[in-house]
């Protein structure tokens, strides 16, 4: 079995042709893809099926979304204990604002926020603005 299939098996999610297309994808980029950037990697498949397999990635916490600074929600495996009650993959993301990507700093959480009684956190989105050091070079 190939890692696509073991995070779809561990996330209890039928493996099907387009599940594993979309989720090879995003294991592939090394980065957080948009639903327009798979449209336009993934030919073989519309842009509602794919959006209907980040939606069932999502609920079953085989990805996270994190928007990237600009309003789009862009889509990463989740590397930590995924239930629906806890996120402990939930890392700092840095949007460069010259060529646009997103980078993941897996080796730095998200800071801890006391909410008050009654609050439950589901996500943090953690995003740091800047120019990438390839960009800075330019």
């Amino acid at each position: 079995m190939n890692e696509t299939e073991e995070i779809l098996e561990r996330a209890g999610i039928k493996p099907t042709s387009n599940r594993i297309l979309v989720l090879r994808e995003i294991l592939r980029s090394g980065h957080p893809l948009s639903l327009m950037d798979l449209d336009e990697i993934l030919d073989s498949l519309d842009k509602s099926s794919i959006s209907r397999v980040l939606s069932i990635l999502l609920e079953h916490g085989a990805i996270h979304a994190v928007e990237d600074g600009r309003g789009i929600v862009r889509y990463e495996t989740c590397h930590g204990d995924h239930s629906h009650e806890s996120d402990n993959d939930m890392h700092a993301h840095f949007y460069c604002e010259r060529c646009r990507k997103v980078y993941c700093f897996e080796d730095i959480p998200t800071p801890s926020v006391k909410l008050p009684a009654g609050f439950y956190s589901r996500s943090v989105n953690y995003m740091i603005k800047g120019i990438c050091p390839g960009c800075r070079k330019k």
